[in-house]
């Protein structure tokens, strides 16, 4: 019989360690390189940079341009995650790279971690737990706390998650607002096109923005003042969309009311200043972080490289390097 040529399993590189499901996954199907496991990552680069077709990542370290230019021959980031501003877009799509995310699969999981952070700061659940633990209780009753209850919360950020948090606070008979670049003509809530303008009509500020220069910093000093102190702020998208800074001097002076915090500005690191904080509740980046949604966007990057490979296409390009079927030209 002839020979049969067989391709040689195509190469993947993943800078850091991800969950060990999907690194079993990878290999399966490409050969995976990690980086971070390189005796010499620079040695490694110029000798193994050139035969890699694939990255697969998290958010946990940054794909810049120094990095794409280094691997010449890269086709397509599958991150994980629905965010991905630690991604240089702009420089992938110059070079004619793919970028992929993973929407959806989270958009419930961390709706409901945002539900429960807000109810937790609201009626200060954790603050109360520390009270019965350190056995208070026999002695006096925990004091009254705020209520959700005559409340508005102003959403920055009506997208997927946004709109997922927005379905679920309308069980709760509060108010709903929200800020975009655009209005959206398909919900009931109401649109202000200045941030400004919804912090002052509204004592909830949530935030599911994505991050990013163009957000950078966009919940400031005056944003947070215009809350006013019965104010609550609620991240669960990036911590660089508030000015930390701005947060813990609002906190500290009272100019607002608490905060429930799952992102910061240098994960992990936390500011001493809202850890030493009571009325604030600080959260480890959990917002996805459930078994069955973890595993959902696990699945969902080793898909994504599958189709790709087998010349279907991505299954989830980001806006930003836009993918058409037609043929195999992007749009």
């Amino acid at each position: 019989m002839p020979a049969v040529d067989i391709p040689p399993p195509v190469d993947i590189l993943m800078l850091k360690a991800m969950h060990p499901d999907v690194m079993a996954e990878v290999e399966r199907h490409f050969t995976l390189h990690r980086l971070d496991t390189a005796p010499d990552p620079e040695a490694f680069l110029r000798t193994v940079g050139p035969r890699l077709r694939g990255l697969a990542t998290g958010a946990q370290a940054p794909v810049d341009r120094a990095l794409l230019t280094r691997l010449p021959n890269l086709e397509i980031v599958a991150s994980l995650g629905v965010g991905y501003d630690t991604i240089d877009t702009a420089a992938a799509a110059a070079q004619g790279v793919v970028v992929t995310n993973t929407p959806d699969v989270l958009t419930d999981e961390v709706a409901d971690l945002a539900l429960g952070l807000l109810l937790a700061t609201v009626r200060q659940i954790p603050q109360a737990d520390r009270y019965l633990r350190a056995g208070h209780w026999p002695r006096q009753t925990y004091p009254l706390t705020p209520t959700l209850r005559g409340r508005t919360v102003g959403i920055l950020g009506l997208g997927r998650i946004g709109r997922a948090i927005a379905r679920r606070l309308e069980g709760f008979g509060v108010a709903i607002a929200y800020h975009g670049r655009r209005p959206q003509a398909d919900v009931p809530y109401a649109y202000h096109p200045i941030l400004l303008g919804m912090a002052q009509a509204v004592d909830v500020l949530l935030v599911v923005a994505p991050g990013g220069p163009e957000t950078n910093g966009l919940v400031d000093a005056a944003v947070l003042e215009a809350l006013g102190p019965q104010g609550l702020v609620v991240n669960v998208a990036r911590g660089s969309v508030i000015d930390e800074a701005a947060l813990i001097a609002a906190l500290q002076a009272g100019t607002i009311l608490g905060a429930g915090l799952d992102v910061f500005a240098r994960e992990p690191h936390v500011p001493p200043e809202l850890v030493a904080m009571d009325h604030v509740v600080l959260l480890p980046h959990v917002g996805s972080a459930s078994v069955h949604t973890r595993a959902a966007m696990g699945r969902l990057v080793v898909d994504n490289l599958i189709a790709w490979f087998d010349g279907r296409g991505p299954l989830t390009p980001v806006p930003e390097t836009p993918w058409t079927a037609a043929g195999s030209e992007r749009a």
